[in-house]
């Protein structure tokens, strides 16, 4: 993954912006040297078809990426739609990365967690690495690294 290569990453949505949504690409856009393009587009709503209409529109967003977020908050609404777009990536063979209900005071759906490669933590570095996973097949191999204050490699500082 390169600037001049990045990951093709879709959020399920409802045709419109919610906050979970949103969320998730301010999370990536704070990972350093991150690339991805976000090829979910909210605001391509049918004017006209109906149900059929909308979902075509979602598989063709879709066909484009790489990986996929799994939004819980939108399933809760729109569970249909989110089966839907969880058949087209598993069709597809997409990894599906599922984000934890935003404020920890939801579980995510059971069906999600055993659709989902992947059931993360509001957390920008993995995020980043679940779709590094999902949709590349790299293993980051990163140890989270902890300061203690008043310590060093040697021992206790004065």
């Amino acid at each position: 993954m390169s600037e001049s290569n990045p990951i093709r990453v879709f959020a399920t949505h409802a045709f419109e912006e919610s906050d979970d949504y949103l969320r998730v690409f301010e999370f990536l856009e704070s990972v350093d040297r991150f690339y991805y393009v976000n090829v979910s587009k909210p605001e391509n709503i049918p004017e006209a078809g109906g149900l059929q209409a909308i979902k075509d529109e979602l598989i063709e967003q879709m066909k484009q990426a790489e990986a996929i977020f799994v939004l819980p908050a939108l399933y809760e609404q729109k569970s249909d739609l989110v089966r839907f777009m969880m058949d087209v990536a598993e069709a597809n063979s997409m990894g599906m990365v599922a984000v934890r209900p935003f404020g920890g005071m939801a579980e995510t759906p059971e069906e999600i967690v055993e659709r989902c490669q992947e059931h993360i933590e509001w957390n920008d570095r993995e995020m980043a690495d679940a779709l590094r996973r999902q949709a590349r097949g790299e293993d980051t191999a990163r140890w989270e690294v902890l300061d203690f204050p008043g310590f060093d490699a040697d021992g206790p500082t004065d």
